[in-house]
């Protein structure tokens, strides 16, 4: 190798050096640069960060385990099943023709005007509200039930009683005696519920008895048109057939619903009725077998922005008068249609849904002021609240002596009592009562039916029903002609 090839090996290796230190030099400078001016990562999210508080949870996003609440919760829990005796008619098939067609229609019209008792089966859920048996369900679930059997979590088998019923809010109470005091579950505040918060549904789905599902609230105040006091709480816990009547449990194991319906072509959507709603209810089913409530005899409806404007008021709010019943407590304190409630005893009806309850938890007889908006005006009224007839159609019957011998207690229909029990017929006798083991009840006949016709004669009155018996030629029979909801069919009742 010559001079000066080692001398160009050097230089280039002499400049590599050079380059190398620099590189470092340069590095520790910023290094000590950055640390002088505090230039981290954090620091940097800090500096522009907006002036904001990151919300902090009170309690963790999600339960680590529902076991506990499941072991202490699952022995107040049981098994609903119901056996019902129901009336099915004897369908009238197409009659052949021919010779025999004669025949085969004098066999039938006799088969179809005898009516044969079927028994059929149903279950649901319960739950133990205190030591002595007392349970909480739902009145679809035993509603016309002849036998009513309770199994606990322990497998052991209780005949039960059914104390009270109430129809409107689809709630009954139950009574089993034992000699040992039994599991119960406490009451919680289903007004604290708040949606998002966890809940536990137990109850007994296709029958699978004790069966444990989880979920969110996912809504409040939901009304589904099941009747005038909805204000169900919306679940995504699992809710099946047979969970009817089950317990919702919150994160404390207390009571906070009643689960009750589904949806049935969607997936993850239960209701279940508040237990607030339960609990002023109890005392009345277990001391009278059913519950009164007050009525002011008000059709109402919902204020839409356009009826807001065309009543001149300033929001939508309040409930619509879009009827008034005759001789109503609205009535006769001078509640006219066209008013819009603003307030009932001081407290604002924000939509129509809210008056109904409002009213049902007054006590009968009791004197309320109401504000309305008429013609863009405010007036305050005063009325005295009445008694609603209950879902039983509790009425007095003025045909009690006809109920020795077919079973039948009338009330002559007027516009008023059609109206209140939502009769769709404006002539006609209610029935008001069917005692077990009658005519009547063997004919199938139930609370609410409409008589039109006795022996081919219309009616309307008590004494005009009576007439016809007597006229007829056979006292130990008659044929009655029967509404009930829009269809209309003939029903014989025969004296055994």
């Amino acid at each position: 190798m010559n001079v000066q090839t080692r001398t160009n090996v050097k230089s280039r290796r002499y400049g590599v050096t050079e380059m190398s230190m620099v590189a470092v030099l340069f590095l520790i400078i910023g290094l000590m640069v950055a640390s002088g001016l505090n230039m981290t990562g954090t620091s940097m999210a800090e500096e522009y960060a907006p002036d904001v508080q990151a919300p902090t949870l009170t309690s963790p996003v999600m339960p680590g385990s529902f076991a506990e609440l499941s072991a202490k919760l699952s022995p107040t829990v049981v098994n609903v099943k119901v056996t019902k005796v129901e009336k099915a008619w004897f369908n009238h098939p197409q009659m052949p023709e021919g010779p025999f067609g004669e025949f085969f229609e004098r066999y039938f019209n006799n088969r179809r005007q005898q009516p044969e008792n079927r028994r059929s089966l149903g279950a649901g859920s319960g739950v133990i509200i205190d030591a002595n048996g007392t349970i909480l369900t739902n009145n679809h679930v035993v509603e016309g039930a002849k036998d009513v059997t309770v199994t606990l979590a322990d497998k052991k088998e209780y005949k039960a009683t059914v104390v009270g019923r109430d129809p409107k809010t689809d709630l009954a109470v139950l009574k089993i005696e034992s000699d040992q005091p039994l599991p119960s579950a406490a009451m919680g505040d289903s007004e604290n519920l708040k949606v998002g918060d966890w809940v536990v549904a137990i109850g007994n789905p296709f029958g699978l008895s004790h069966t444990v599902t989880s979920g969110i609230v996912s809504a409040k105040g939901r009304v589904i048109g099941a009747g005038p006091y909805d204000d169900f709480i919306q679940t995504d816990a699992s809710i099946n057939p047979g969970n009817s009547g089950g317990p919702l449990f919150n994160m404390n194991g207390e009571i906070v619903g009643i689960n009750t319906a589904i949806i049935p072509y969607g997936q993850g959507i239960g209701f279940a009725i508040p237990v607030n709603t339960a609990k002023p209810l109890i005392p009345q089913m277990v001391s009278t077998g059913k519950v009164t409530r007050s009525y002011l005899g008000v059709n109402i409806q919902t204020i839409t922005p356009d009826l807001a404007k065309a009543l001149k008021l300033e929001e939508a709010s309040g409930a619509l008068v879009a009827d008034v019943t005759s001789g109503s407590p609205a009535d006769k304190a001078g509640v006219r249609r066209g008013d819009v409630i603003m307030t009932y005893d001081k407290i604002t009806v924000t939509d129509s849904h809210d008056l109904p309850a409002m009213v049902a938890a007054t006590p009968v007889g009791e004197k309320v002021t109401l504000t309305v908006v008429r013609n863009g005006k405010e007036k305050r009224l005063t009325v005295k609240t009445g008694r609603l007839p209950s879902e039983e159609n509790e009425l007095e019957a003025s045909a009690a002596p006809a109920k020795a011998k077919w079973g039948l207690q009338l009330q002559e229909l007027t516009p008023q009592l059609a109206q209140q029990l939502r009769l769709k017929a404006d002539k006609g006798l209610v029935v008001v009562g069917v005692s077990p083991d009658s005519p009547a009840a063997d004919a199938g006949l139930r609370q609410g039916d409409v008589i039109l016709e006795v022996n081919r004669k219309p009616v309307d009155s008590v004494d005009g029903a009576k007439k016809q018996i007597r006229a007829s030629d056979d006292e130990d029979s008659m044929l009655l002609l029967v509404q009930r909801g829009e269809g209309k069919f003939f029903v014989p009742l025969e004296q055994g």
